[in-house]
């Protein structure tokens, strides 16, 4: 038989339940703005008449938009830093975690202690952007010329998830690790058998983390890469507004649409890949979250 709530009990559900539903109404409102202004009138969005719903629609904006091949090469670049960025970061990551996991690692409390003594303190903006010229200097010796890689590879570095997978590494069994290496298997195997599948959770939420700090990822791109042709989108996004903002430049517009208009449309087509993944991503999200974030 199903228990009556109490009335604390009611009056706290119908309180959360509320602010819940404001929260996520204040979280969707900015995204159906941006859709109404992409697909209004010149006029209205000008004006400043758009609250929720579009007037005098027209998809003008995104016919320019698309027709951008600029856009399309910063979508590319995106996906490259974002795939391969994902990839790198994951990788030495879970590498990096599995190893901190180890009590019979040598010095591994003072290898954990500067892992989070990096999250207390930063060397700031100038060490930081000295190391990564230093680190250009090294792809272009190589032969290297392309900066993305310079992207990928010097942003690797994420403190806060690779102790989420060290905890969720430290919640397996140690038996079953036993069990393996009586076995026959390597140390490699006891990683890719053992460890990934039963963390996968926290490797999906990790790397839901990953992709999506490389897909909106701006300062350092902007900073680094000095070739237009491969600018990520966030720097398209940000360098066509100042180019839309410049009243010297607009002031022969005479589309039906505003230019306003062109960047709510660019900021929709970026948000719409993270909100085709996430769906799949989500249930492993909050399980991944506690898994890593609880040390037993």
């Amino acid at each position: 038989m199903k228990r009556k709530l109490e009335v604390s009990e009611l009056i706290f559900k119908v309180i959360s339940y509320t602010l819940l539903t404001v929260f996520a109404l204040a979280c969707l409102y900015p995204f159906v703005y941006a859709i109404s202004a992409a697909i209004s009138g010149r006029a209205a969005v000008e004006y400043g008449e758009i609250v929720l719903f579009p007037k005098d629609i027209q998809f003008e904006a995104f016919r320019r938009m698309f027709s951008d091949n600029m856009f399309w090469n910063a979508y590319s670049n995106t996906l490259f830093i974002t795939f391969y960025g994902t990839v790198w970061a994951l990788l030495y990551s879970i590498l990096g975690a599995y190893a901190l996991s180890k009590k019979r690692l040598l010095f591994r409390k003072f290898f954990n202690f500067f892992l989070v003594f990096t999250m207390w303190f930063s060397a700031g903006i100038v060490p930081q952007y000295l190391n990564y010229l230093s680190t250009q200097k090294v792809f272009v010796a190589a032969g290297i010329t392309d900066d993305k890689w310079l992207v990928v590879i010097a942003m690797g570095m994420a403190a806060m998830n690779i102790i989420l997978l060290r905890n969720a590494f430290e919640g397996v069994p140690s038996e079953i690790e036993e069990a393996a290496i009586v076995d026959g298997a390597s140390e490699f195997q006891v990683l890719s058998k053992v460890y990934l599948p039963m963390c996968k959770s926290t490797i999906a939420t990790v790397a839901l983390f990953f992709g999506i700090s490389r897909w909106n990822g701006y300062f350092w791109a902007r900073q680094m890469i000095s070739n237009s042709n491969e600018h990520p989108l966030q720097v398209f996004i940000r360098l066509r507004l100042e180019e839309f903002t410049d009243a010297e430049a607009m002031a022969g517009w005479n589309q039906v649409y505003a230019s306003d208009s062109v960047i709510y449309a660019l900021i929709v087509c970026s948000i719409v890949p993270i909100l085709i993944i996430y769906p799949f991503i989500q249930k492993y999200f909050a399980k991944g979250t506690n898994v890593g974030g609880v040390k037993e």
